[in-house]
């Protein structure tokens, strides 16, 4: 009797250990995958998320970013590993999660037939949020009130962002999934929205914002790598360019780019090399590749005129490098 209470108690602490540590955590996943019929959409990713992150989510187009994003929000049910969000299990208590967090998908998800304000209306409705204060402050913070009778289909892309970002938040969630939104907008409404993003930071929210844009991913306090499915590397912009990256980054300006590239990446000791506007930029290994060996190999094959510079290491240098292996 004796060793069973001890194993029971034994059972007990650990429980409440796992407890605590979901309470400690916005997102704590373990081995989450996904899989439609024998394509493995999202394989045993493992990550987690404390309150007040902003955490980016990067990758191509099919990696497995809205597959992951949409079980994190109980939208779909994960095939195997396991998913707690707010402390709650997506699989078994997604009525109980879905009203506190706020989803903003990649194509907005707005009903451009309805006005502005209608479109608020009806999602304040579906959060059970009825105050008119609150949707008169989700009009005020999105700056959208000037155009509350509008139909939505008429906003620009800029505008419309605004307006799907004031529909996720209605109900003032504790942790916003954010899917590629700045997708389709230009540079200004990206910029401007970053802005907000910051601020609900500050102010406590978290947030999980997935996007293909190698920028956009160095305004996250952490930022993970999906590729084919699998969860490459997930730490800090500046963790992940010094341990990710051995080499050196150089910026090699010629008039010849074309031909400059087809050179450098004939070179043993060149790990990446990609044009990037009026320049080449490049990854060296580690001790084997001075400036000396590039421009001697360069002008040997014809190009002249070369200046190399050091460069600073990107997002995407990260990417290229744990994308090949």
């Amino acid at each position: 009797m004796a060793e069973k209470t001890e194993s029971l108690n034994t059972v007990g602490q650990i429980q409440s250990r796992q407890d605590k540590d979901m309470d400690e955590f916005a997102i704590q996943t373990d081995g989450l995958t996904k899989r439609f019929g024998e394509f493995t959409a999202v394989d045993s990713v493992t990550f987690s998320v404390r309150p007040g992150e902003i955490v980016g989510y990067v990758g191509p187009n099919g990696s497995g970013k809205t597959t992951t994003i949409r079980m994190l929000c109980a939208v779909i049910l994960p095939s195997a590993g396991s998913a707690h969000v707010l402390g709650l299990d997506v699989a078994r208590q997604a009525e109980k999660l879905r009203p506190q967090i706020g989803y903003m998908s990649q194509k907005f998800a707005l009903y451009d037939e309805l006005t502005v304000r209608e479109n608020l209306e009806f999602y304040a409705g579906v959060y059970g949020v009825r105050a008119k204060e609150r949707l008169r402050e989700a009009l005020e913070s999105a700056g959208v009130t000037e155009f509350a009778q509008m139909q939505a289909g008429k906003l620009s892309g800029g505008w419309r962002q605004r307006l799907a970002l004031a529909c996720a938040l209605v109900h003032r969630p504790k942790l916003l999934f954010l899917d590629e939104p700045t997708s389709g907008v230009d540079p200004v409404a990206r910029r401007e929205f970053w802005d907000r993003i910051y601020a609900l930071a500050e102010q406590g929210t978290t947030i999980f914002i997935s996007t293909h844009y190698m920028d956009e991913a160095e305004h996250c306090g952490r930022v993970g790598f999906m590729h084919s499915g699998k969860l490459l590397a997930i730490d800090t912009p500046t963790a992940l360019k010094a341990s990710r990256l051995r080499g050196e980054a150089w910026d090699i300006a010629t008039e010849r780019l074309v031909d400059g590239l087809a050179v450098l990446n004939q070179m043993d000791c060149v790990q990446q090399a990609s044009m990037a506007g009026d320049r080449l930029h490049i990854i060296t290994a580690p001790g084997e590749c001075s400036v000396d060996l590039l421009m001697r190999t360069l002008t040997a094959q014809g190009i002249t005129d070369v200046q190399a510079t050091p460069a600073e290491a990107t997002l995407e240098d990260v990417f290229v490098s744990l994308a090949r292996g």
